[in-house]
């Protein structure tokens, strides 16, 4: 073979290159259309702003309105409506009790079907806590974690972080992290400037009152590492090697005292409680996410830790102290301030892990369209997830779904309980917002149920609602 002869490119292995690169570029169409290269893109499940905007859905950049201007200027037609989804409604696959609320973004009811009626929400409840968190709190602020020196002791304060980790993350994550190991590096910095090497350790842990297990969740769910005891100061949610902690503050704080020690620093003795006075000495701060961020990152990943924590901040913000039963009263004022409608609403947690919870479709969607109309909350709607893309949506609506990229919603599971909340965008652009909920489907597959329930928001999507 000559030299010229090795230069060329046989047709056989030309057209099998062409092959092997269509059959590449396929799957990465497919993988991405069907969210399977999430992992690789994202880290995971990709968050909203990873996802193109389907045409309609611009809720988020709804301005602040001093006058009744309509959000939209077509209609929807409530025959349109109950013609979409009338019949799935009678799928026994839903349950014995099924309440559903479809409304226009101005509240005209499009469909009720026992829509004041109360159901156990499960984690729709989180839509709540948000919509007051964004309502009490700026949604530019952040929570601070700080050391003190009082006397001869090193104080750890908790400021209700959600997300304080150990060590800072290995690569960018969803939501911005402080971190404990950061702190003690500035701490031992402080002490060294202050001629300081040698202190004992301490935390505060004072800023959330209470019992850090809410009385009316299942005695079972810390034992079985449901949930972590709410907490002012943890570090990775009470969290290690996959186990939860029942002690998240006094952990968090020896973890804290090994960085300390690794700084260069000598720490004495065991960690204890502490009150430090006034007179101690400010040494380091680190900085949470913002607000926004941190509704955000709670409501795509449905996260029961963060909501916990968000509703005690709400709680501090309307005067109240930090407990569970301050939070859920600012909650409940703070939808009847709105406007929201409460009919029958029992609010006992923030996360919705508690079944004493009774929450309407009525209040959800009210709830909904409340956000919609002020710039503080408004970004509520654009943190849901969206159906077969993101967060607890990421894996419904399939690719032959109508509902796929055009539902954004918050899902709520417990056993025997289904709920689905959010908003959809009809065939014709029109923003519907809608609330189903079941709570009596023990006897159900609850992947069925929740299939159904899918149906319903999904011929929404499909349906040509507008007037």
């Amino acid at each position: 073979m000559t030299r010229r002869d090795r230069g060329r490119v046989g047709l056989p292995w030309l057209l099998g290159t062409l092959v092997l690169v269509g059959a590449l570029v396929a799957a990465v169409a497919f993988g991405w259309t069907t969210g399977r290269l999430n992992p690789l893109v994202c880290g995971g499940a990709c968050g909203p702003e990873a996802v193109a905007t389907p045409a309609g859905l611009t809720l988020d950049t709804v301005p602040e309105r001093t006058a009744p201007d309509p959000v939209v200027t077509r209609r929807p037609d409530p025959d349109a409506v109950r013609a979409a989804v009338g019949g799935l409604l009678d799928d026994p696959d839903l349950g014995g009790r099924v309440g559903v609320s479809v409304s226009a973004l101005d509240g005209t009811s499009l469909l009720d079907r026992d829509a004041s009626a109360t159901f156990v929400p499960a984690s729709t409840t989180k839509l709540l806590t948000a919509y007051a968190a964004l309502s009490r709190l700026d949604p530019t602020a952040r929570f601070s974690t700080s050391t003190v020196l009082d006397g001869e002791r090193v104080v750890l304060v908790g400021g209700g972080d959600p997300y304080l980790a150990s060590t800072r993350p290995g690569r960018p994550t969803r939501v911005d992290r402080a971190d404990l190991r950061t702190l003690a590096g500035r701490t031992a910095e402080a002490l060294r400037s202050a001629g300081r090497t040698s202190v004992r350790i301490g935390y505060d842990a004072g800023l959330f009152t209470g019992p850090a297990v809410n009385p009316t969740w299942e005695s079972s769910y810390v034992a079985d590492q449901v949930v972590t005891p709410v907490s002012a100061l943890w570090a990775d949610q009470g969290e290690r090697d996959g186990v939860r902690s029942t002690t998240p503050a006094q952990d968090a704080t020896a973890r804290f005292a090994v960085y300390l020690r690794d700084a260069g620093i000598r720490v004495r003795g065991d960690a204890t409680r502490a009150d430090p006075g006034s007179s101690a000495q400010p040494l380091a701060v680190v900085r949470s996410a913002t607000v926004a961020q941190v509704v955000d990152a709670m409501l795509v990943r449905s996260d029961n830790e963060a909501a916990e924590v968000l509703l005690r901040h709400v709680g501090i913000a309307a005067g109240g102290a930090g407990s569970v039963a301050d939070g859920t009263r600012a909650v409940v004022a703070t939808l009847r301030e709105n406007d929201v409608p409460v009919p029958g609403l029992r609010l006992r947690d923030g996360s919705g892990l508690s079944r004493a919870n009774r929450i309407a479709p009525a209040t959800l969607a009210g709830v909904l369209r409340a956000a919609s109309a002020r710039a503080a909350t408004a970004p509520l709607l654009a943190d849901l997830p969206v159906g077969g893309f993101t967060g607890t949506l990421a894996n419904r609506f399939g690719t032959d779904s109508a509902g796929r990229g055009l539902v954004r919603a918050k899902t709520g599971t417990l056993t025997g309980v289904h709920s689905l909340a959010g908003y959809v965008t009809d065939r014709d652009g029109t923003p519907l917002v809608f609330a189903v909920m079941t709570d009596d489907t023990e006897d159900v597959n609850p992947f069925v149920t929740q299939a159904a329930i899918d149906d319903v928001a999904a011929a929404l999507a499909g349906c040509s609602c507008g007037g």
